[in-house]
Order: C-alpha cells, then structure tokens, then sequence
C-alpha cells in the first residue's frame, strides 16, 4: 500500500508546484517535486532533486508507481564523506585537482581499510550488509561525533529491530500534568520524539505561544520554528542556528524511526514551505536532544537566556519533560520573574472578568 501526502502550494503566475512525499509500506522513501505547466508537465512527469531525500531528475511515469529509494545509509556516508575537513588531515598531495570537497572514495576506504568497491556500492544503495566492525571503521574514519556516529547505525542493518506500525496517540499521564501544573515560576511542557506539544503549564504558554490557540496538528515545536512568525521572532538573529539544531534532531529521530507517516508528513511539510529546512535536511547533519542555553527575545520581558533541558519521562515512550529556567540573579531571571507575574495577573484578570460575566448573567436570570 502506498500513501502518498500531497500538498501544493501556488506560485506566481500560473505556475504551481507539487511535492508529493511517497511512504510506501510506511517507510519514506523520499520528495518529489514537479512544475504544473500544462500538459507538457502532466505528461512527462519530470522531477527535480531535492537535497537530502535521494531523488534525483528522472521521469516518474506515474505517482501510483514511485520508484523506491531508501538509501539513507549512502545518502549519510556521502555528505559526511564531503563535509571532512582534509586540510586538517594533512593527506599526501597526489597532484590531482580536487573535483568536489571532502574526502574521495579511495582515500575513505584507505582509512576504514576496506575496498574503494565496497564504498561504491555502499554509498550506491547496492549493499546494506555491513558488519558493527565495518562501520566502526567507517566511523573512525570519516570522525564522526557521538550523534553521527549513533544515526550511522541506526540507518544500517545493524539497528536493532524497529517497529513496523505506527505510534499510537500519545497520552500525558495524570502525574505529568500535576506535576506541569506545580511548576509555577518554571515554564514547561511536555513533547514526543517529533516534538509534537503533549502538555504544557501557563507559563510556558506565556513563554512561548498559546498553545490553546493552536489546533493539536500545529503544536510542534520544529514547525512552530520554521512556519509561525512570532515564535520564530523569539529566537531573533540567532535563528538560523537554532532551526538547523531542529533539522538535526528531526534527521536524528528520522533515522531511528523511519517508518513514522506522521515524522514523514512533517519533514515533507517542512520541506514544501520553507527552503531553509530543505537545505539544511539535505545536508545530512543529526544531533541528539542536549542541554543548552537560548536566548529568547519576548515581546513583553524583553531578551532573557534560559537554560533548556529536555528530561525523558520513564515509562512514557518518547516523551520527554523540556523545562526553561534562568540562573539566579542575572537579568535574565528578573525578566522571567516578571513575565510570570504578568501572566499570573493576566489569568487572575481573566477569572475576575469570567465570575462578573456569570454574576451579570445570574442577576439576568432572576
């Protein structure tokens, strides 16, 4: 069974373009993309290549029949392949111009100490037989970090077993939310492995946006990001670093859990809307949840840096607690301190309006 997520944005003039986002026996398999220019388009199917998804320019005859890729395992070995820094090396110069940065295949296979075949056909999707040694190797060689390193096993046959069904919906448990609700000098909320907003207290909402306002399919952190601008107002200029962080994480969890429609319809959301995100995907690069400080630039208590931790909750499969405080004493804990007795005022102002309003409507009655 093949699901296919189509969405469609117009572009001036008469010119529409179509990304459709192939899961087939809810694997992802990659985006296409084609320009609607009358028959000419509707006939031949052409497609372009979007960075990061392994589809490349090639006729599709038809959208009930893609043509499987799932060559995430080449796709990551070639960017990070590209990505390494051979002036650090200090590799022997053989004279030869360089074509392309990074390392070529022979000098990746000298330093894994496997055939420059084997990383051809490794990278080509030909072979997805590779030994923990191997890709320790692989590894070694193309020095990857601790996240790299994880999602280079992750896409192997090596992984553990994943799960063929989808997630089921995800629900808070009641200790959770008390424990949300208690925290009330502490914005929190609580997320999934996609970053979809489970839970939160008021003065996350305070912080961030009102998640209340917001149907349950737009309260993901990721594509608050890249497609709200007010949220994306917080970060400020250091926007771009934070939203390639978001990119990182997705590609991470991606790896993990590739047969994920609902990961697969965000990513390809994500990438129709936004070309920053379709950049920064096609590059390859995954990053684990860390602690680490944002700077938050907030229409009411002013900029103030948070530290952000993301705490797994036991018990709950992929949910995790992410908590925003100040250090004590600093400027920025005075701006928080006072954005939540703002938002505590305006709550209290709220339920004093909602009591008169019944009060009148009592008084009415009789």
């Amino acid at each position: 069974m093949i699901i296919e997520v189509f969405l469609r944005l117009c572009a001036e003039g008469d010119e529409s373009v179509r990304y459709v986002l192939f899961v087939k026996d809810n694997s992802m398999l990659g985006l296409r993309d084609g320009v609607d220019q009358g028959h000419r388009a509707r006939r031949t199917g052409r497609t372009r290549h979007i960075p990061g998804t392994g589809t490349h320019n090639e006729d599709m005859t038809s959208a009930d029949h893609p043509r499987r890729n799932d060559n995430a395992l080449g796709d990551f070995l070639r960017a990070q392949r590209g990505a390494v820094d051979i002036a650090r090396l200090a590799l022997p110069d053989d004279g030869r111009h360089r074509r392309v940065p990074g390392l070529r295949r022979e000098e990746l296979a000298e330093r894994a100490h496997v055939s420059v075949d084997y990383v051809v056909r490794l990278e080509q999707g030909r072979t997805r037989r590779v030994s923990r040694a191997v890709l320790e190797s692989l590894a070694d060689a193309l020095e990857l970090a601790p996240d790299e390193r994880a999602y280079l096993f992750s896409v192997a046959d090596v992984a553990q077993p994943r799960a063929s069904r989808a997630a089921s919906a995800q629900r808070v448990l009641r200790q959770v939310q008390q424990l949300l609700d208690s925290m009330h000098d502490v914005p929190a909320l609580v997320v999934d492995r996609r970053q979809d907003v489970l839970a939160w207290n008021a003065p996350a909402a305070a912080l961030l946006t009102d998640f209340d306002a917001l149907p349950p399919e737009r309260r993901n952190l990721i594509r608050l990001t890249f497609l709200d601008p007010a949220y994306r107002a917080l970060y400020g200029q250091a926007w771009a670093g934070i939203a390639r962080e978001c990119v990182a994480s997705l590609r991470m969890e991606a790896g993990h859990y590739p047969e994920d429609p609902a990961l697969a319809a965000l990513v390809g959301e994500l990438s129709v809307k936004d070309s920053d995100f379709r950049t920064w995907w096609g590059s390859h690069r995954v990053r684990g949840a860390k602690p680490r400080s944002k700077t938050y630039h907030h229409p009411v208590a002013g900029p103030m840096t948070l530290d952000v931790q993301q705490l797994t909750i036991e018990g709950q499969s992929g949910q995790s607690l992410i908590t925003y405080t100040a250090r004590p004493g600093t400027p920025s804990a005075e701006a928080l301190h006072f954005l939540m007795q703002w938002s505590a005022d305006g709550s209290r102002r709220n339920t004093t309006q909602l009591g008169a309003a019944r009060d009148t409507e009592s008084r009415d009655r009789t």
